[in-house]
């Protein structure tokens, strides 16, 4: 649906690693996560006023990843999303990792969210004013 990937930098901090001193794999869903808040942010709409609003938070129903390469301590990453598709309740979006200094893959997703209901956990209808923002 986007022509160009929306981007937001990461660097990675000794926490984000592990013994190896490469990112933890689960580490990746988190910069995931951000990227999306980010993109979302950047659209005009924040998390909180969704909810306060419209009564819905978006939840992840699936997500499918691939790790290409290790990324490491201190360096920094251009973590993108990209909506694909949306239907009346659900997005899909495209996602990587790639390291800043080359353009290398690190990591890529293909993620699937959910608008649901706040208070019940049910899907419920992206209201029409987030729909026509993400055309």
């Amino acid at each position: 649906m986007s022509d160009l990937p929306f981007e937001w930098p990461v660097r990675i901090y000794y926490e984000d690693t592990d013994a190896a001193g490469v990112v933890y794999y689960a580490n990746y869903l988190k910069f995931f996560e951000r990227a999306r808040t980010e993109w979302l942010r950047a659209q005009g709409f924040e998390q909180d006023q969704l909810r306060a609003e419209f009564g819905i938070v978006f939840v992840v129903s699936r997500v499918q990843v691939e790790y290409k390469q290790a990324a490491k301590f201190n360096e920094t990453l251009s973590v993108s999303c990209q909506l694909l598709r949306q239907s009346a309740v659900a997005m899909d979006f495209a996602q990587q990792a790639l390291r800043t200094s080359d353009r290398r893959l690190m990591s890529e997703a293909a993620v699937q969210i959910v608008c649901v209901d706040a208070e019940r956990f049910k899907p419920k209808p992206i209201p029409q004013a987030l729909r026509s923002c993400f055309l």
